[in-house]
C-alpha cells in the first residue's frame, strides 16, 4: 500500500498521479492511499493502475455519489465530482481531441441534455446462487452488479430490472446469460431480449402472457416481435416514430431535442439536405419540416421505420430513403454536390470514408454529429484538408456521469462565385 497525489482527471474519469498511475474514484488535488493492481493487457502492457483504499486529503470538488452501487457498477464513472468542474472536464475532452488532431475551432460550453433521464437501459440477466439477477457489469469486469433500479433513467424504467427478471423465467431464468434492452416509449415499455436464440412455442406463449401481466407495449426476441400490444411510439419533431426492436435511439429525449435543434439551425435555409447514417430519422424528420431530405442508412428496418413516420406526418417537404453501406460505399463527390447541406451522424467508429468524399465535394455546409470526440476530430481533419472550416463545436451531455460526450460540429466551405449559399 502506498500514498500518492492525484494531479488530473483522465479521459475515462479516473484520477491520474504525476507518474501516470491511474486511480479510479480519485480526484485532482487529492492525496489518496492506494493498492497497486496487476497491469492490463498482454505481457503486462497497459497503464499502471491502483485500487483506491482511502482518501487522505479530499478535494473541495468532491461530492457524495447518489447511487448506492456507484464505484461497483461499471455504468457511471463520475458521480463524485461537483457540477462545474465536471462540465469543464467534459468540455475539455472535446478540446483535447481537436487539439491532438491539429484542429483549431471554438468549443462552446457543455450543454446539459440529461433531461428526465436515460430512456433506454441495457440490462444483463444472470442466475446467481440459484436466483435470476438483473443489473450491469462491474467496471473492467464480467461480474454482474445486481440493481433494483437505475436512478439516472426516466421513472418509467425504474421497474426495468424486475421486468427483466420476470421475462427471463420462460427462457431459463438466467441460466443462459441474457441481455435485456428496455426502452421507455409513449406507448409503454418496449423490450428486446437477446442471447437466448430461438424460443419454443411454449416459451413464446409464456412471454406473450407475461407481456400482458407486465403491461408492456411490445416484446421482441432478437428483434423478432413476439407481441405488440400497443405501438411503442416516440416523438421525432412533428412525427410519430416507431423504431425497430433494439434499434438505435439517442440516449435521452432531451438529448435528441438539443441535437436536432443544433442540426436544423446549422443547415439554415438549405432546400436539399442529405442525412447520412440517418437511422430511423431523428434528424431527417425534423429537417423535412423545411427541406427536402435524402436519408441514407445501412439498416433496412430503420429506414422502413423512417419511411412510415414520414408518410404519416402531414406538412413535411419529403423524405427519400436509400439503403447503403456508407462505410464501404460512401456517396461520391458528384452525388454529394446536388445537396445544399449534408448531415452525418456515424457510430463511434466515425465516418472516415464519408469525410474523405465530402472533402472532395462542393457542399456548402456539412454538419457532423458524433458520440466520440477522437473519431470526430480525425474526420474533421480530413474536411479541413479539403478546404472546409470548422465554424464551431457544441458538446452535448446526454450521457451524464459517464466519460462519453456527444457533439455537433458545423463546417462551411468558403462560397464559390455563382453558387447559391445554403445559409
Amino acid at each position: 500500500m502506498t500514498t500518492v497525489a492525484i494531479t488530473r482527471l483522465g479521459s475515462r474519469a479516473d484520477g491520474v498521479a504525476e507518474d501516470g498511475l491511474v486511480v479510479p474514484g480519485a480526484l485532482p488535488g487529492e492525496t489518496v492511499r492506494v493498492e497497486p493492481e496487476e497491469p492490463d493487457g498482454k505481457a503486462g502492457k497497459g497503464p499502471r493502475r491502483a485500487r483506491l483504499v482511502d482518501v487522505v486529503a479530499s478535494s473541495p470538488e468532491r461530492i457524495a455519489p447518489f447511487c448506492p452501487v456507484f464505484g461497483a457498477c461499471g455504468g457511471c464513472a463520475v458521480q463524485h465530482l461537483a457540477p462545474a468542474p465536471y462540465a469543464a472536464w467534459k468540455r475539455g475532452l472535446v478540446v483535447a481531441a481537436l487539439s491532438r488532431a491539429g484542429i483549431a475551432a471554438p468549443v462552446a460550453d457543455l450543454v446539459d441534455a440529461h433531461g428526465a433521464g436515460r430512456r433506454r437501459i441495457a440490462l444483463h440477466l444472470r442466475r446467481i446462487d440459484g436466483e435470476a439477477r438483473a443489473g450491469f457489469m462491474a467496471a473492467r469486469s464480467h461480474a454482474l452488479v445486481p440493481i433494483e433500479a437505475c436512478p439516472i433513467t426516466v421513472p418509467a424504467l425504474h421497474r426495468a430490472p424486475a421486468v427483466a427478471r420476470a421475462l427471463g423465467g420462460p427462457l431459463g431464468g438466467g441460466a443462459k446469460p441474457l441481455d435485456v434492452l428496455v426502452t421507455a416509449t409513449e406507448g409503454g415499455l418496449d423490450v428486446d431480449l437477446r442471447g437466448h436464440g430461438p424460443a419454443s412455442d411454449r416459451a413464446r406463449q409464456a412471454l406473450v402472457r407475461l407481456a400482458g401481466d407486465l403491461d408492456l407495449a411490445r416484446l421482441a426476441l432478437h428483434g423478432d416481435i413476439v407481441v405488440e400490444r400497443r405501438a411503442p411510439v416516440l416523438t421525432a419533431g412533428a412525427a410519430a416514430l416507431v423504431t425497430p426492436p433494439g434499434g438505435f435511439l439517442q440516449a435521452t429525449a432531451s438529448g435528441e431535442e438539443v441535437l436536432g435543434a443544433l442540426v436544423v439551425a446549422a443547415v439554415g435555409k438549405a432546400r436539399r439536405v442529405a442525412d447520412l447514417f440517418s437511422g430511423s430519422g431523428a434528424f431527417s424528420l425534423r429537417l423535412a419540416a423545411s427541406a427536402s431530405v435524402h436519408a441514407v442508412e445501412g439498416d433496412g428496418a430503420a429506414l422502413a421505420a423512417l419511411d412510415r413516420a414520414a408518410r404519416g406526418t402531414p406538412g413535411l417537404r419529403g423524405v427519400a430513403t436509400e439503403r447503403r453501406d456508407l462505410f464501404r460505399r460512401p456517396l461520391l463527390a458528384p452525388e454529394l454536390d446536388r445537396f445544399d447541406a449534408v448531415v452525418f451522424d456515424p457510430p463511434r467508429a466515425g465516418a472516415e470514408a464519408v469525410a474523405a468524399r465530402l472533402a472532395a465535394s462542393k457542399v456548402p455546409v456539412v454538419v457532423g454529429v458524433s458520440c466520440d470526440a477522437a473519431t470526430f476530430a480525425r474526420d474533421a481533419a480530413l474536411l479541413a484538408a479539403g478546404g472546409y472550416r470548422l465554424e464551431g463545436v457544441t458538446p452535448v451531455d446526454q450521457f451524464r456521469h459517464s466519460p462519453h460526450v456527444e457533439l455537433v460540429g458545423v463546417f462551411r466551405r468558403p462560397p464559390v462565385r455563382g453558387r447559391r449559399s445554403a445559409a
